[in-house]
């Protein structure tokens, strides 16, 4: 029996975005893919945009189902998950 992988919706944010080239793609996660630090690890293969947008971790913030979490966050059951640079007020 066949199983599908989940389709997560990413959004991308200020120069996250820039760099990606897009705001918004829909992604098919593989198995081992089950943490926010792997989907990073894992979406900064795709491109080389992703790699720039992805090479220093320490610069993002990820929100899952728009609840900010941890890189070891569990990713399970995801529909979005946000990545954008910390926010800065003023």
């Amino acid at each position: 029996m066949a199983t599908t992988n989940p389709v997560v919706t990413m959004l991308y944010f200020a120069w996250v975005r820039e760099a990606i080239g897009r705001g918004e793609e829909q992604v098919a996660l593989p198995p081992d893919v089950d943490t926010a630090a792997a989907l990073i690890d894992w979406l900064a293969q795709r491109s080389a945009g992703h790699a720039t947008a992805f090479a220093d971790r320490s610069r993002l913030r990820i929100a899952i189902d728009q609840v900010m979490v941890e890189p070891d966050a569990p990713i399970g059951g995801a529909r979005e998950i946000a990545i954008f640079p910390p926010v800065t007020g003023g």
